[in-house]
């Protein structure tokens, strides 16, 4: 019988305090799938590859391809410059699978939003990297509250200000849709709310 071991997380969350956007997935991966201490550390993982090309129309852009590894102080300062703030929707999980899968993803505690959003007075515009992100960023809200679909965001008030809520595609390689296509889609979104 395996036992559930519950993770709290183990980055602490990437605020620039000019931030316009806070972008939450759902957990890390497990710490022997990292290539970096920052978020999307996967190396398999989509994400930086979906914003070099977004932004400096090079997937590689944030690669450091002879090591397999990424340029973490490149992909910091980036965000800062942006605007962009980063976490995830859960803060305490078990894994069912010991894997990076969000369908083995039992949430033990959700993030509390309030804590995060009154450290970047500035943010309006949220963004979920996937199902389960989005599902668990909705418990913060009243049971009444919209969750967003794709091309369909929705608007929540929440501490005293209206935030627009966006569900985009997961940048896991197990998300069924093309790196290009994903692209696409993500700067769509990033010019829609004025970063690009």
């Amino acid at each position: 019988m395996s036992i559930s071991v519950t993770e709290t997380h183990p980055l602490t969350p990437f605020l620039p305090q000019q931030a316009k956007l806070l972008m939450l997935g759902s957990f890390p991966p497990p710490q022997n799938k990292w290539k970096m201490q920052f978020y999307y550390p996967n190396f398999q993982n989509d994400m930086w590859r979906i914003m070099g090309i977004c932004f400096f129309n090079d997937k590689n852009h944030f690669l450091d391809l002879a090591n397999k590894n990424f340029f973490q102080q490149q992909i910091e300062d980036f965000l800062n410059e942006k605007g962009i703030a980063i976490f995830d929707a859960a803060c305490e999980v078990i894994r069912l699978k010991g894997n990076a899968s969000d369908q083995f993803l039992q949430v033990v505690r959700a993030t509390d939003l309030s804590v995060l959003l009154k450290q970047i007075p500035e943010c309006h515009s949220i963004m979920t990297t996937g199902d389960k992100a989005t599902d668990t960023l909705m418990t913060n809200f009243p049971k009444n509250s919209v969750k967003p679909q794709f091309n369909q965001p929705s608007q929540v008030d929440f501490l005293d200000r209206s935030l627009n809520l966006y569900r985009l595609p997961s940048s896991s390689r197990a998300y069924p849709l093309a790196l290009e296509k994903k692209a696409e889609i993500y700067a769509n979104f990033f010019n829609k709310i004025g970063l690009i």
